[in-house]
């Protein structure tokens, strides 16, 4: 061998970039909405994914408690759709937020949609009870940029009541992502006779607010929007009866947060 084809086999050659390969992952998707104002900073992309182990009271969204009641789709799919909103998005200054049902239930398609996202430079959200924290990994976290976590209640007895589940796994995850210095929006449903227990509500804001990660706190006035759903699922709608609370009662829960110096909406 002559000297200069050894001199050309030692030089490194310039690699061709190598694109990263994801895996296609199927998942239930109950609707998307291209243009939520309310799910996350800017204009979003709200997709909406089927399943929840939760059973609210007042739950909008029944129809989409069990996944497979959800559309089947990939992921390939859902960032299709997205990528035809993600120039729009960006200047609206939004971005994606996924919600459901409860996005932890389908880890793999929730990664995926998330990193995909990501890659095309967008704000990523999700809307969660954070009851299935531990069912998802730090890789996913990594590619939220911000977690709109539904506290329903702040005691044992009035969370099992509200939702059907335990309160201790959602606040866990609530100091995970304390932990890892992760934005909260914090979002509280007010519904009189259920969830307007002012020291219950004294104590979650004094919790929210040594947290350190809580950007704000979104206190809910009860509707009944989704009765209807409850009704054409042939589910009994325990709230019926129940009023949205008023103006003054809403005004004073938020000030219960604000005396902790959290920002409210």
């Amino acid at each position: 061998m002559d000297s200069t084809n050894a001199q050309l086999r030692e030089v490194p050659q310039p690699s061709r970039p190598v694109r990263e390969v994801r895996p296609v992952v199927r998942g239930f998707v109950h609707s998307s909405e291209a243009g939520g104002a309310v799910d996350g900073p800017g204009v979003r992309f709200v997709l909406f994914v089927s399943g929840c182990p939760l059973r609210c009271q007042y739950c909008h969204n029944p129809d989409t408690w069990h996944t497979r009641q959800g559309k089947e789709t990939t992921s390939r799919e859902a960032l299709a759709e997205i990528a035809s909103y993600s120039a729009f998005l960006k200047r609206a200054h939004g971005g994606v937020t996924i919600s459901g049902g409860e996005p932890m239930v389908q880890p793999d398609f929730l990664r995926e949609v998330l990193h995909g996202s990501k890659a095309m430079g967008l704000h990523t959200a999700i809307d969660t009870s954070g009851y299935l924290g531990h069912h998802i990994g730090d890789d996913i976290l990594a590619d939220i940029d911000l977690v709109l976590l539904d506290i329903k209640a702040f005691s044992e007895a009035t969370y099992h009541e509200v939702t059907g589940v335990k309160l201790k796994p959602t606040l866990d995850f609530a100091r995970r992502l304390a932990a890892m210095g992760k934005p909260i929006w914090l979002r509280y449903v007010l519904v009189p006779g259920l969830t307007d227990k002012m020291d219950e509500i004294s104590e979650l804001a004094r919790f929210a607010a040594g947290l350190g990660n809580v950007e704000r706190v979104d206190v809910l006035p009860f509707h009944k929007m989704g009765e209807f759903k409850w009704d054409d699922c042939g589910r009994p709608y325990k709230l019926k009866d129940t009023q949205p609370p008023s103006a003054e009662l809403t005004e004073e829960v938020r000030n219960v947060f604000r005396a902790e110096g959290l920002l409210t909406h």
